[in-house]
């Protein structure tokens, strides 16, 4: 290489160094971090887009998906076994289940996220669907319905981190370009859904005790369906810990590295993505340490300090509250993310629940049915992520967006959302039951797909926690809402189905209108 050439490498290197500092200062969501670790972070998005957007982010965009689907398969999978879990085992409430499992969701999301901030994010990626497994093909094997809930409790607890943790791994390991495939990522959530429900439907539709034999005179060896639904999911499942395990070389987040001030294995993991993707990068060990000053390295923290981290949380905390503009932001997601918490689970975990009591209204029990229109409603769930990632970012990489970005693409769906759950309390019909779901189907999706990212990766993994965990917890509330609202014996008609659908709508509507109030907008800004 010409003396000359490499003075004008020299030169465009300072003149991106020089223009990192003019961006980092009109970055508006990277509030409440360090300025040193936004330079070094800047740096690193420079030689990304070197790395560019290869090999290993595609199998890193399918082996994050498969957590997020086997986030959406186990909160489907329950809703699917409900009806006959409620005919086999009679439970005094069937809706103790669904709380069951959103006990464990809160713990996991809340555990798994603040521990990606304080232990990295490959352990919580790489134990959570182990869990899930492991307790998922054990509930399929409960003799009672406490052990069955004690069992779901336990595999939320380990499906709980996949949304926060595999979402905050992902985006800090794909070029700013490719930041749209993140709203992409959404497509694996409604491919959850589908999977569920396709299994569900060949074996509890040939399986199953006939809707007409009471609660609690369902015999087992009748009533198999169910069972070979949840071991088939966990089997899914513990598959996909396999491959995320053991054939996938997942890396531990460069920016999370940098955070902790472990420049050098921050420097190994960019190298080993460009090597995956056929490029070489010129990022040095003594570029990132010119920005702090500090030209020794970290160790890498023991047992022991991990422990210590693990009590210094709030540290993590305190950045998201960090000025008025960041607090109202974060305050009103969370919010937003609780509410959504509530009205999803609150329609969707007992979704079978109503297509069945609607059918035996119409006259039609025919367990096939009823699961084949669930069915239905799964597949309108897949082009909802897909119109999400085509309407957030229809201009990639220039900047120019559609309307409001991602704030006005998930006001819109929440607000449709809203709008077709009203709609469907007042179906008289079979087809309007199924159509109204349906159109909310592909709107949830879409809302699921326009989620925000606006937490810098030192706090990410917390941000992600906190609405997670409040999302969670909206979830729990859902079937405590259902219980208030639907008879004591917990038996759904037509009539009382219309109760908790109707709550779920006016919370929807609310979630909305608290969208358009955020004073951030992520859309064409780049994720540090």
């Amino acid at each position: 290489m010409s003396a000359a050439h490499e003075k004008s490498d020299v030169v465009v290197e300072e003149k991106q160094v020089a223009l990192s500092y003019d961006v980092l200062s009109q970055v508006s969501h990277a509030e409440g971090i360090g300025r040193d670790y936004e330079l070094k972070c800047n740096l690193n998005v420079f030689k990304k887009s070197a790395i560019g957007f290869g090999r290993y982010q595609w199998q890193l965009f399918v082996i994050t998906g498969l957590g997020w689907l086997a986030d959406n398969l186990w909160l489907q999978g329950l809703a699917i076994v409900l009806p006959q879990v409620q005919q086999e085992l009679n439970p005094v409430r069937v809706e103790y289940a669904v709380l069951a499992e959103f006990a464990g969701l809160i713990v996991g999301a809340t555990t798994w996220g603040i521990m990606a901030d304080l232990i990295g994010r490959r352990l919580s990626f790489n134990i959570t669907l182990f869990l899930a497994g492991v307790f998922g093909l054990a509930a399929g094997g409960a003799p009672n319905f406490v052990t069955f809930c004690s069992l779901i409790a336990c595999m939320g607890f380990g499906v709980g981190g996949n949304l926060p943790v595999d979402g905050a791994l992902y985006l800090e390991h794909i070029p700013q370009s490719h930041q749209w495939t993140l709203t992409l990522l959404s497509v694996w959530w409604a491919l959850g859904q589908l999977v569920a429900s396709l299994i569900s439907w060949g074996f509890i539709a040939n399986f199953s005790c006939i809707p007409s034999i009471p609660a609690g005179q369902c015999a087992k060896s009748a009533n198999m369906g169910w069972r070979y639904t949840l071991y088939t999911l966990g089997a899914l499942t513990f598959l996909m810990f396999i491959c995320r395990f053991f054939v996938f070389d997942v890396q531990e987040s460069s920016k999370f590295l940098v955070a902790q001030g472990r420049d050098e294995e921050a420097i190994k993991v960019l190298e080993h993505i460009a090597r995956r993707n056929g490029r070489t990068i010129t990022l040095k060990l003594k570029d990132l340490q010119a920005i702090s000053g500090d030209t020794t390295s970290k160790p890498v923290p023991n047992l022991s300090t991990n422990v210590r981290n693990a009590f210094s949380g709030i540290s993590h905390v305190r950045p998201l509250f960090s000025s008025r503009r960041l607090a109202i932001n974060t305050t009103l997601i969370i919010i937003i993310w609780g509410l959504i918490g509530i009205a999803y689970p609150l329609f969707n975990a007992y979704l079978p629940l109503y297509l069945s009591a609607d059918s035996s209204t119409s006259g039609s029990s025919s367990v096939s049915e009823t699961y084949r229109n669930y069915s239905i409603v799964s597949v309108l769930g897949v082009p909802g992520s897909l119109i999400a990632c085509a309407t957030v970012d229809y201009t990639r990489g220039t900047g120019r967006w559609l309307v409001g970005g991602r704030k006005f693409v998930l006001a819109v769906s929440t607000m449709l959302t809203g709008l077709f759950l009203f709609l469907f309390t007042t179906s008289k019909t079979t087809a309007a039951v199924l159509g109204y779901s349906c159109a909310s189907g592909l709107t949830q999706n879409a809302m699921y797909g326009s989620c925000m990212q606006v937490f810098p990766a030192p706090h990410r993994g917390t941000g992600d926690a906190l609405c997670s965990a409040l999302n969670r917890i909206g979830g729990f509330i859902a079937p405590l809402i259902k219980i208030a609202t639907t008879p004591l014996d917990g038996s759904v008609s037509a009539n009382t189905a219309n109760g908790p659908v109707f709550v779920s709508a006016t919370l929807f509507m609310v979630a909305a209108v608290l969208t358009i109030l955020l004073p951030i907008e992520t859309a064409g800004k780049m994720a540090l």
